[in-house]
């Protein structure tokens, strides 16, 4: 029961991470069209910079990791602004060149942050209370778990309410369902378009800092090691669709751990094979809307 409790419990904080990146890919998509492969630069900057600002404050505390974390939900905002207005607004009918374009940025990153920051990871500190462990129904869980679980809620609480209780949570909804219609009516979207991308960062930056708290160390492929699942959930969960990656985000990590523990390491395997399943049977995902 213990070893269930456990699988259970840090599939949901692995989950909770995957959702932080697949949530800002889901939105970028629903409302654009943008499949953006520099999502995981966005990620990645946001968490270099974010322990660069935590560990020069107060390494290994709360307020440093609260530092870190505020740090790299604007740096993540800011780069998402900047590659929108400087290179994918020029480029949202030619759907080829966005693909090459933010591969092409992510690569570039990867070189960039190896340049800056070493090929090897750095290892972080955390507050003494994240190294520790709390029992729950017999199994010792990590404690950094309940903290990516309770940040993912928060900011699926908090994108839920914009989109529904906000003038330009409104324009967004609108814009997915019929974008030439809002623009029809004089409603400027992409001022939308452009609030989307710093949501999204945003969601990568603290994606991006706790991914540094969940593997203990920041590196420069962090980004792009968490955008490939970040991808499948996106996909399993339905383009556009943020329920839909939150759900897929939950059964892909819960999956990944069972597999991994009962099915000899074949945790990856099983996701791909899951992916694989959900596009023959169900191609436009759990809850993405037919064509």
């Amino acid at each position: 029961m213990d070893t269930l409790v456990l699988l259970l419990v840090t599939g949901l904080g692995l989950g909770a991470l995957y959702f932080l990146v697949a949530s800002g890919l889901s939105l970028i998509y629903g409302l654009m069209g943008v499949l953006n492969f520099a999502h995981g630069a966005f990620l990645t900057i946001a968490a270099f910079l974010g322990w660069e600002a935590g560990r020069r404050i107060s390494d290994g505390t709360w307020t440093g990791l609260a530092i870190s974390a505020a740090v790299g939900i604007l740096v993540g905002a800011t780069v998402a602004v900047l590659t929108e207005v400087l290179v994918i607004r020029r480029l949202y009918e030619r759907h080829i060149e966005q693909a090459l374009v933010t591969v092409g940025i992510s690569l570039a990153a990867v070189a960039l942050f190896e340049g800056i920051w070493g090929t090897d990871p750095i290892y972080t500190d955390r507050p003494e209370w994240l190294t520790q462990t709390t029992e729950v129904l017999g199994a010792r869980i990590s404690n950094d778990r309940f903290l990516l679980i309770a940040c993912a809620a928060l900011v699926l609480g908090g994108i839920v309410l914009f989109l529904r209780r906000t003038r330009y949570g409104l324009i967004i909804r609108a814009g997915v369902e019929n974008r030439h219609m809002v623009t029809a009516l004089g409603i400027d979207v992409r001022r939308s378009f452009t609030l989307v991308f710093a949501i999204g960062g945003a969601a990568a930056g603290l994606g991006g800092v706790l991914a540094s708290v969940y593997y203990g160390y920041v590196s420069a492929h962090l980004g792009s090691v968490l955008l490939i699942f970040a991808f499948i959930v996106t996909v399993i969960g339905g383009l556009g669709s943020l329920t839909g990656a939150a759900i897929a985000s939950v059964l892909v990590a819960v999956l990944q751990q069972f597999a991994n523990f009962f099915l000899g390491g074949t945790g990856d395997l099983v996701v791909v094979v899951l992916l694989a399943a959900v596009l023959l049977i169900r191609p436009r995902g759990l809850m993405g809307k037919a064509a």
